[in-house]
């Protein structure tokens, strides 16, 4: 096990349990970083009032019975009761080769089946600023649990169905396939949308028409539904040109849209109203979760079948979570959502448990997704109020990056300045998502998302591409430069990499905790954490190549720092693989 926190705890549980007894075992001691030592144990605090003994008491009998043989030298009482723990510099230099060689870390998880759902956009609707987050959050999950062992199912849930395709099959037929107003399906969806709701609002015959032709959806009449294909073939078209130019993992396999469950929203109602489950109120077919209550304590209705006899979004959900239960054979279901529909999912994941559709052996979890925001810290609008178009505000990232890199590296061919910035500026509006807190708000800022100092993606790439011209220095010279697996890959030979000097140690315990962090990201499904270790690595990085020469040194030296900084190299470009985010090799 090379995580050194990791490997300490079951220690400390052992010294818990022989000083003070069985019942102890299982004490859960905090280990952290310290200025003072390369971890801190805080567990006599919790254990002192337990055992009847003051903390530093407590701490100095656990200490008594700490097997530190192999693993530290020296273990020390601080403050009220912490003990310090400073780890043996051949613990960390065989740990960290094993890591050059190949060896992930026993960090070792039952592999479940995950249904992960996010992006979720309309057809025939501009993909705005509000679709940036579920899914690059999304994607950067589905990436981390499969790294991990998980076998990942990716749900598109696009909005496909219901009464808007009334009037959108009608424009479409007005128009014609082969139209320029047609050709704004993909060039700008929203110009599309507007044009029918205008014709809707305006027009009675046509308003009638369109309610006619939901009918016609709704019944399979075989020409409504082929316009209705064309539709949804043209937005197809549009969601790849966006999930494309982000690099995000979606395909048209992935596309689990309301109209697939549309066949099935009748047997759900009768089944639910049949036991008792779902009851008519108001003249709609209601259930009513046991917990979720108004104002004045009245019970909440889930509506299920509204009053005029159509289905709504209570109803789709819960066809939804039936079939990725019984169908997808889910262990755990994840809804990448923005966090206002956070009530919304609870009452509907209750009322699937009551009735037996979502077993308790099933976990669901709402990933809430927070909002983003502009410099006036209301929701990021354009000037003309309206929501930011995704493509617009990608191509602006990319512009602004391009000006950067070809004011920076004039000396790059045209061809790989365009790729850069197109790395560069994708990369650091996806960073700037990531590493923040997922269900928090943050201001969105391009001049500090390209910066190239703090915790940004353009920093982390950077450090990337230091390490890659340090590496193609040291091969021009003759250097033979042993690069490491990839993480996870097969193994090669032993390494020989020697930690020597405080900013090597300190490099090399961060390096140990890379597979740890990846774990907890997967536990917690909190991408922010493995922004910060990244962040975190980088900094680290630098202080080490400051302090610590690394062409400029003598023989075994070189090899080992160089070998070093190949890890640093490869856990970089893993890390940020895991959030999506390309590496350049120049910047």
């Amino acid at each position: 096990m090379n995580n050194p926190a990791a490997t300490v705890g079951p220690r400390v549980q052992a010294a818990i349990a022989q000083a003070f007894g069985a019942e102890y075992l299982h004490t859960d001691p905090v280990i952290r970083p310290s200025q003072f030592a390369d971890v801190q144990i805080n567990a006599a605090m919790a254990l002192a009032k337990k055992v009847g003994l003051p903390p530093r008491d407590v701490a100095a009998k656990i200490v008594a019975e700490l097997d530190l043989d192999g693993l530290c030298n020296d273990a020390e009482i601080s403050g009220p009761g912490f003990i310090n723990l400073t780890f043996d510099g051949a613990w960390i230099e065989e740990r960290l080769n094993r890591m050059a060689c190949g060896e992930p870390g026993s960090h070792a998880v039952p592999s479940q089946r995950v249904v992960v759902d996010y992006s979720s956009p309309n057809v025939a609707k501009e993909m705005h600023v509000g679709h940036l987050r579920t899914t690059v959050v999304g994607d950067s999950l589905v990436r981390v649990l499969e790294s991990v062992g998980h076998t990942v199912i990716r749900q598109n849930h696009i909005g496909d169905w219901g009464t808007p395709f009334g009037m959108l099959i009608e424009h479409l037929l007005e128009v014609g396939d082969d139209s320029p107003e047609a050709a704004l399906l993909e060039a700008d969806p929203s110009a599309f949308y507007q044009a029918a709701r205008g014709k809707f609002d305006a027009g009675e015959d046509f308003a009638t028409r369109s309610r006619l032709r939901v009918v016609s959806l709704q019944s399979g009449d075989p020409e409504t539904l082929a316009v209705w294909s064309r539709l949804v073939e043209h937005s197809k078209h549009y969601f790849n040109a966006i999930y494309g130019v982000l690099g995000v993992s979606l395909l048209d396999e992935h596309l689990a849209g309301e109209s697939s469950y549309d066949p099935h929203l009748a047997q759900i109602c009768q089944e639910l109203e049949g036991r008792g489950i779902a009851r008519i109120s108001e003249g709609a077919l209601c259930s009513f979760p046991a917990g979720f209550t108004g104002r004045d304590d009245d019970p909440l209705p889930l509506i299920i079948r509204k009053s005029d006899g159509g289905y709504g979004y209570g109803t789709t959900d819960l066809a939804t979570i039936r079939y990725r239960v019984q169908d997808l054979a889910a262990d755990r279901v994840l809804y990448v959502v923005g966090a206002p529909q956070n009530m919304h999912f609870r009452m509907v994941w209750a009322t699937a448990r009551d009735a037996g559709w979502l077993p308790d052996s099933v976990e669901v979890t709402h990933v809430q997704i927070g909002n983003v925001l502009g410099e006036d810290g209301k929701i990021l609008k354009s000037r003309a109020g309206t929501p930011v178009k995704l493509m617009a505000l990608l191509d602006e990232a990319v512009e602004r990056a391009q000006a950067v890199i070809d004011a920076n590296r004039p000396d790059l061919a045209v061809s790989e300045r365009t790729a850069v910035a197109r790395q560069v500026g994708i990369g650091a509006v996806k960073y700037a998502d990531l590493s923040v807190g997922h269900d928090t708000e943050y201001v969105f800022d391009f001049d500090r998302m390209l910066a190239l100092s703090g915790n940004t993606g353009p920093y982390l790439q950077y450090a990337a591409a230091r390490i890659r011209s340090i590496l193609r220095k040291a091969q021009a010279a003759g250097e033979t430069v042993a690069l490491p697996v990839p993480f996870g890959g097969a193994s090669r030979s032993t390494a020989g990499i020697a930690v020597v000097e405080p900013a090597e140690r300190a490099l090399a315990l961060h390096l140990l905790d890379y597979s740890a962090t990846v774990h907890k990201v997967a536990e917690t499904l909190e991408p922010h954490r493995l922004c910060t270790y990244l962040f975190e690595l980088a900094q680290l990085f630098t202080a080490f190549y400051d302090q610590c020469p690394v062409l400029k040194a003598d023989g075994p030296v070189r090899e080992s720092r160089l070998e070093l900084c190949s890890i640093v190299l490869d856990r970089l470009v893993a890390g940020l693989s895991l959030l999506g985010i390309e590496t350049p090799e120049n910047m």
